[in-house]
């Protein structure tokens, strides 16, 4: 864990960060679906298919954001000499993983 006090900040394109941000609003719009589908008792089966959806989007989201995260963040910090981003990086991707 870092012991500087100084909040990180991630240095994404606009592009890059258009991206998930649009893809969040299609998620938020699904789980708001999903909850309307709840409340008028959608077949079970119906919704179970919609939260696999939302589950797949998240997981894309999770994977740009990763991707964009290791190029820009990761390259920055151990051109820094702040090679300790390597253990927190393998860190998040075995929590990933599991």
């Amino acid at each position: 864990m870092r012991n500087n006090s100084k909040p990180r900040k991630a240095h994404h394109s606009y592009e890059t960060k258009e991206q998930m941000i649009q893809r969040l609003k299609r998620i938020e719009g699904q789980v708001r679906g999903v909850s309307k589908m709840i409340d008028e008792d959608i077949y079970c089966d119906d919704i179970l298919h919609q939260i696999m959806s939302i589950e797949s989007a998240i997981k894309g989201v999770k994977s740009l954001l990763l991707e964009a995260h290791m190029k820009s963040c990761v390259v920055n910090q151990i051109k820094a000499g702040e090679t300790e981003v390597i253990d927190e990086l393998l860190k998040t991707i075995n929590k990933m993983a599991k």
